[in-house]
């Protein structure tokens, strides 16, 4: 399997060590992995914004970077659900697009990655990996196979962060208000790290937490799975 890695815009920008942390994991399951350097932004913030227009050309070229893959493989649920669930929208056929947990339960059929991470972790249903993809049990059957690890669930896992991303812009008291439920409901686990499959929720967790909840970190899955 040729397997090209799409790494988000945010990802690349700010936290890279996701995208390293991932391929960790899967050097470490022997999958042979490739990142095309031509690759941009697959055109998600134009398109929420209602530039449609401007997010096609974006699109086109990231399936005709993509083309020569079997499977493309992306530490995000926001940029995949972009891809696989609108890019057909735009009238654009996208490549076999997979969330990096999606990929390792469902294509490899792996939850044991050997990873090694002891902390308590509670976890953050990001609003793409859940409604969109449809993935809820898949990042947590890889979570309680690490060891170490303890998952306490919060009882607003499903509740969204507010993030949204051009959302946080627009509407930054509804979404600072979102974030401040989310964040209440996290403290009540007690537990050390948050973790998720989207950065971009994280970031927007962790400025509420930096303020208000210091002692609390967050973390993504892939930069766990990588841990030993």
């Amino acid at each position: 399997m040729r397997l090209g890695l799409f790494i988000p815009c945010f990802i690349d920008q700010l936290y890279p060590r996701v995208g390293i942390a991932m391929v960790t994991v899967l050097r470490r399951l022997k999958v042979d992995v490739d990142f095309p350097a031509a690759q941009t932004c697959c055109g998600q913030p134009a398109f929420n914004t209602g530039y449609w227009d401007e997010a096609r050309p974006l699109a086109q070229r990231f399936v005709e970077i993509f083309s020569g893959y079997d499977a493309v493989v992306s530490p995000s649920g926001s940029c995949t659900a972009m891809v696989r669930n609108f890019y057909p929208e735009l009238g654009v056929t996208p490549p076999p697009t997979f969330e990096f947990a999606e990929f390792l339960v469902k294509k490899l059929g792996v939850t044991d990655v050997g990873a090694k991470f002891p902390a308590k972790v509670t976890y953050h249903d990001s609003c793409h990996t859940l409604r969109e993809l449809r993935l809820k049990d898949e990042p947590r059957q890889l979570l309680r196979h690490v060891r170490g690890l303890e998952l306490i669930e919060m009882d607003q896992a499903e509740t969204c962060c507010g993030f949204g991303g051009t959302f946080a812009v627009k509407f930054p008291v509804i979404s600072y208000a979102m974030d401040e439920v989310k964040c209440a409901s996290i403290a009540k686990t007690k537990a050390d790290y948050v973790v998720s499959t989207d950065s971009s929720c994280l970031m927007q967790i962790a400025g509420y937490l930096q303020q208000h909840n210091p002692g609390v970190k967050t973390i993504s899955l892939a930069e766990v799975l990588a841990a030993q």
